[in-house]
This record gives structure tokens, C-alpha cells and sequence, in this order.
């Protein structure tokens, strides 16, 4: 089963390009115009083990708003894409991260009802040409497109880096495991209606 999709999404504001490989081995080719955000999906890809390619052209004139949240629609529809009918996927996927003095938790349902919870403190601060308060506007973009349920919660933290980074991590090893196929069960889908 290749569990594999390509998304291009086109504006006036942004041209962007996602291509996603749910079984691949973490490998990534990532050029946003965001320093800190290519980092951040360079390392989603590593530790999802997800194959990731992202390219954008955006009105980084302007700020960094339309190409972040952009990319996040556009990796929302990758996933939603590559899961198809979500036939054997585990569905739920939980992970919590220690990053130095941060410890974030992020609990997800690949579960067709997209809703977002993110309790995460930020200061409204740039890191680079990355404004932080747009993560919280990424993660929207993604759980919404991709049809997840998506709790990002951060229980303690104080560098802006660190929290952001530990929610791209955390959120990359709950999903790797929400979309791992349970081998016990890879022709069911995992609900009781018959259907996500």
C-alpha cells in the first residue's frame, strides 16, 4: 500500500508545494523562505520517519502569516490524502517531550472531526522571519485540512524555541504513531461506526 500524496496550493499570496510519504524513512527537502519553519518540518520528517517535501513562494514582504498557515493546509491535505479510507491505522497517537527546561504533551484521533486545543504560552516574538504566534495558526491549518482531533498542551517551558520546537517533535511522533497500521487489525477501520 503506498500511502503517498502531493498537494500544490495556489493564491495570489503563495505558491506551495507538500509532497508526503507516511512509510518513508525521515528523509526531507524543505524551502519555505522560513529559516525556523524549515527547520521545524525537517525535523517533523525525522522523527515522524515521514519523507517530506515543502517548497513556497510567499509574500514574505508582507510577514510570514499566509506562508506558514498555506503550508499548513497543504500538509493537512498531504496527510488526509495519503491515509485514503485510514483502513488499519491505529487512529489515536500521544506523545509527550522533554526539551530542556520544556515539557510539552501532544494527543491526537485521526478521526475525521478536526478540532484544535492548544494550550501553549508563547510571547509574540520573531525567530528569524518566523512570527510565534503563527503556531498555534499552523497547527489549526493542519489538524483542520488533515481531519484530526489535535491537543497540543504545554505543561511548563520559558524558551520560545524550545516549546515550538517540542510541539513540532511531539506532534510528529503522535502522528507516525496514530498512522502505523496495527497488523492485528489492517482491514478493520478503527471505529465503531464502521467508518472515519
Amino acid at each position: 500500500m503506498m500511502r503517498k500524496a502531493q498537494i500544490k496550493r495556489k493564491t495570489k499570496e503563495t505558491d506551495v508545494f507538500v509532497s508526503i510519504d507516511l512509510d518513508g524513512k525521515g528523509i526531507s527537502d524543505i524551502n519555505t523562505g522560513v529559516g525556523f519553519l524549515d527547520h521545524m518540518l525537517e525535523l517533523f520528517a525525522f522523527h515522524g520517519q515521514f519523507d517530506l517535501s515543502v517548497t513556497c513562494h510567499g509574500d514574505l514582504q508582507v510577514d510570514s502569516h499566509h506562508t506558514i498557515e498555506d503550508i499548513g493546509i497543504a500538509l493537512g491535505k498531504s496527510i488526509k490524502e495519503a491515509l485514503g479510507d485510514k483502513k488499519g491505522i491505529h487512529r489515536y497517537g500521544s506523545f509527550t517531550i522533554p526539551m530542556d527546561e520544556t515539557l510539552l504533551s501532544v494527543c491526537l484521533d485521526m478521526s475525521s472531526r478536526p478540532y484544535l486545543v492548544f494550550n501553549v504560552c508563547l510571547d509574540n516574538v520573531l525567530l528569524g522571519n518566523y512570527q510565534t504566534e503563527m503556531t498555534e495558526e499552523f497547527f489549526r491549518a493542519t489538524a483542520f485540512n488533515a481531519g484530526m482531533t489535535l491537543h497540543i498542551n504545554e505543561h511548563y517551558g520559558k524558551n520560545m524555541h524550545h516549546i515550538i520546537e517540542a510541539c513540532f517533535k511531539a506532534f510528529a511522533r503522535a502522528l507516525k504513531e496514530a498512522v502505523s497500521i496495527d497488523r492485528q487489525r489492517k482491514d478493520e477501520i478503527i471505529s465503531s461506526k464502521g467508518v472515519l
